[in-house]
């Protein structure tokens, strides 16, 4: 899918280059181990500034999801799924990302990441667990 690459900098970088890695990394509080997405330089439910990224399993559910028919980008393949995925080690640690390899997912559905090379940045995106 043509999307426009992600601008990376000091504040995203964790994120966007973890996939080089098989790394889905978000920032974590090292105080009280609260997951931030998206990043923070402070910690919202301890209000510490000591946060620093972490790799998370890459394992969810799809908490909800739309397919889009629209093609609103030339080059743009569609249908395709876009879901925020709540990652396994918090609750409500969310993600937006494309479900691939399956045509309507359900609601609660296991799946685990992926990336996608683009640029300097590793785009996550999700498929049914095995």
């Amino acid at each position: 899918m043509p999307l426009p690459t992600p601008q990376i900098n000091d504040e995203n970088r964790a994120f966007w280059t973890g996939g080089a890695d098989g790394e889905l990394r978000f920032e974590r509080c090292q105080a009280c181990g609260y997951y931030l997405h998206p990043p923070s330089p402070r910690c919202p439910e301890c209000w510490s500034d000591d946060v620093a990224p972490e790799a998370v399993s890459g394992r969810g559910t799809v908490y909800t999801y739309t397919i889009n028919r629209q093609q609103w980008m030339p080059d743009l393949e569609v249908p395709f799924v876009l879901a925020a995925v709540e990652l396994a080690e918090q609750p409500g640690l969310r993600l937006i990302a494309r479900v691939v390899d399956c045509e309507a997912p359900t609601i609660g559905m296991a799946v685990d990441v992926a990336f996608e090379p683009r640029g300097d940045a590793f785009i996550p995106f999700f498929r049914p667990a095995s």
